[in-house]
């Protein structure tokens, strides 16, 4: 009878237990759970620079919460004359022009993650692409009429705390000297 008494008190102990860690872990999820989520305001300015004068300033606003991404679309299609010839059907000579149009997508994508670090530190990983028509005056081509476009893009993380901004990035365009310049703000919404 002993014996039995033990096994039963065993049996009951390995239940409580399991049970036990059972409830540790349900109460472990549900504090998670109920973690409120960080919203974050992440604020994207890209600006064009001719020498040390501003020519542009375009600002981009995404909510996101933290440890989530988002993304921005914003452009337009452009159309670009396509010309070609097709012959004259009815016997003469000569050349019929036949006009169609290709469409070019111009605008500003913008992608983000965040994640929470530490401290009230954020992780922001960033892509932009940005692409735009040239001015006619930025762009002298041999007597053509035809568009000419610019393009952006940079990929990056980098680490930030509420209120802080920093350059994310700077380049220079080849053809016309324009520097772009891009800086990001992480602000906590509270």
């Amino acid at each position: 009878m002993t014996r039995r008494i033990q096994a039963l008190t065993l049996a009951l102990l390995v239940v409580g237990a399991s049970t036990g860690a059972a409830r540790a872990q349900e109460k472990a999820a549900d504090s998670t759970a109920t973690t409120p989520p960080v919203p974050l305001k992440l604020q994207v300015v890209i600006s064009r620079f001719e020498g040390e004068k501003k020519i542009s300033s375009m600002p981009y606003m995404l909510s996101v919460n933290a440890g989530h991404g988002g993304s921005l679309r914003m452009g337009t299609r452009v159309p670009i004359v396509s010309t070609s010839f097709t012959p004259i059907a009815t016997g003469g000579a000569g050349v019929n022009p036949l006009t169609s149009y290709q469409y070019t997508d111009i605008g500003t994508n913008i992608d983000c993650g965040t994640a929470v670090i530490n401290d009230g530190r954020f992780r922001v990983d960033l892509t932009i692409d940005d692409s735009s028509v040239y001015p006619e005056d930025q762009v002298r081509t041999s007597n053509t009429d035809r568009p000419s476009f610019r393009s952006f893009r940079a990929t990056n993380s980098m680490v930030l705390k509420d209120g802080q901004t920093t350059q994310f990035t700077s380049a220079v365009d080849k053809v016309t000297g324009i520097v772009t310049k891009v800086d990001v703000t992480l602000t906590v919404v509270k």
